[in-house]
């Protein structure tokens, strides 16, 4: 990410105020109440003023700050009309502005009224950035942060984290955090399990390997449950009631306890068979079931 230089932008003051007064006359006033709004893009901005685009880019994303708290804070309509095209022109006029493109994409996805609800642009302002930025695995954190948490998108989400720990300088835990996304993807046990696997062969921290421990073993209980569970349902489809026990329907002790060794919670009113609170592994199914 560049540097910014302030003193070059006091130098620049009395040409930037110039500029800044022809942009505006040319915008005219904003009015929160109004349907269409029109706003130059940076492309125009850039034409106006050759050589310093850094420095406007500074300018217009301290006015992107000052409108999103504006409208967070002060206004009660809280429409953010205008939040999307000022980081449009903000991150044109100046391509690299990695914080430009995380803190506006944040200010996007917030959910309103905290922010303006905009997910689909936050992400796609986030694409711009790993466009622009392809070397930031910070950015490509981000996007894939935010479509699994905005989106609802767990395997999306682990794709790009992936792609992002392949960067020069990534952090490892980016592929911990892939797994566990993974594992909470539908029908994405296997891979979650392969890529717990390789964590845990991997790390040379015994924490680490800890973890992804716990994490497998969670894994191959979700297995099991989910194998039990099928067993209840069929007795109930056949005889018309609910198994008293799980032990009334499996013959092997082995699996009447998850893989840390715990006795599964079975309700034999409602036939649900669950991960007992004792478990180790029941905050992992609670986070899961989020």
């Amino acid at each position: 990410m560049r540097r910014r230089t302030p003193w070059l932008l006091l130098l620049l003051l009395p040409l930037i105020a110039g500029v800044q007064r022809e942009l505006d006359a040319r915008l005219g006033r904003y009015r929160a109440t109004e349907e269409a709004l029109f706003v130059w893009s940076g492309t125009a901005v850039r034409r106006m003023a050759p050589g310093l685009e850094n420095v406007m880019a500074d300018l217009y994303w301290l006015r992107t700050v000052q409108y999103f708290g504006g409208q967070r804070v002060f206004d009660r309509e809280k429409r953010f009309d205008l939040l999307e095209p000022l980081i449009e022109i903000t991150t044109t006029l100046d391509p690299r502005f990695e914080l430009a493109y995380r803190y506006g994409a944040i200010f996007l996805a917030e959910p309103w009224p905290q922010g303006a609800g905009q997910a689909q642009a936050a992400l796609r302002l986030l694409e711009k950035g790993a466009r622009e930025m392809p070397q930031s695995w910070r950015i490509r954190w981000d996007a894939g942060y935010f479509r699994h948490l905005f989106m609802d998108d767990p395997a999306g989400g682990a794709r790009i984290l992936l792609e992002a720990a392949e960067l020069p300088g990534a952090p490892y835990w980016l592929r911990t955090l892939a797994a566990a996304m993974k594992s909470k993807a539908p029908g994405e046990r296997d891979f979650a399990r392969l890529l717990w696997q390789q964590i845990h062969d991997e790390a040379e921290a015994a924490p680490i390997r800890r973890n992804a421990r716990l994490h497998l073993d969670y894994l191959d209980a979700a297995d099991r449950r989910d194998a039990l569970q099928a067993l209840v349902d069929r007795f109930h489809e056949t005889r018309g009631r609910w198994p008293g026990s799980l032990a009334e329907i499996v013959r092997e002790r082995a699996l009447l306890a998850d893989a840390a060794g715990v006795a599964w919670d079975y309700d034999a009113t409602t036939g649900r068979v669950r991960i007992a609170r004792l478990s180790p592994l029941w905050r992992l199914d609670r986070w899961k079931a989020l």
